[in-house]
């Protein structure tokens, strides 16, 4: 997978585009600056529109290719960032150290991905908060990305039981447009969550 993510990273354009996702801008506008963690950021659409809003970013990546390109995205944006190559499976977080945590199009297999949501809890501060938009499970009917495995797309059972230990604030699947870059586009069934530590 390493190194399907380097090749679609690699293209001159941005696979999904360099505005920040929706969900997350309209989400993230409501809050105060802090810091933020975006794990599996991609090209840093997110980590750049966090940076110019006042956030103290920190994201990851296991493509040097989304790293490089999220550089360039910073740079004619006039921000920094800290950015990293880092696999999922390799993070060990510092505990309450984030006042946020984004995920966007996070599809990581089952045997992995309950215990690093875990992981991601342990990171936020109190009354920090978790922002989330991914694909539906019914997201392999339409043709408009994400993968076709059902096990890697969610179900809002699945969301609620991995974050159990927050107080979740929002939580629908929903028909949406996309319109994000090459690679999100048309019609698709999403998750969006909000979740708070108390």
């Amino acid at each position: 997978m390493k190194e399907f993510w380097n090749t679609r990273y690699q293209e001159p354009q941005f696979a999904y585009g360099t505005r920040p996702n929706e969900f997350f801008q309209e989400t993230i506008d409501k809050l105060p600056a802090g810091k933020i963690l975006l794990p599996a950021e991609g090209e840093g659409r997110n980590a750049v529109y966090a940076a110019r809003k006042g956030w103290e970013v920190t994201a990851f990546d296991y493509s040097i290719q989304a790293m490089l390109k999220t550089f360039q995205l910073a740079e004619r944006h006039g921000v920094t960032l800290q950015y990293s190559v880092k696999d999922v499976q390799n993070f060990e977080p510092e505990t309450a150290i984030y006042d946020a945590i984004g995920l966007f199009y996070t599809h990581f297999p089952i045997q992995i991905r309950p215990e690093f949501h875990q992981k991601l809890v342990q990171a936020l501060k109190p009354d920090g908060y978790v922002i989330l938009e991914g694909f539906h499970k019914n997201q392999q009917y339409y043709t408009s990305g994400g993968p076709k495995d059902e096990a890697l797309l969610f179900s809002l059972e699945e969301l609620e039981a991995e974050f159990k230990d927050l107080r979740i604030l929002s939580l629908e699947d929903k028909v949406i447009e996309l319109d994000e870059g090459l690679y999100h586009q048309g019609k698709a069934h999403v998750v969006r969550m909000i979740a708070i530590k108390s």
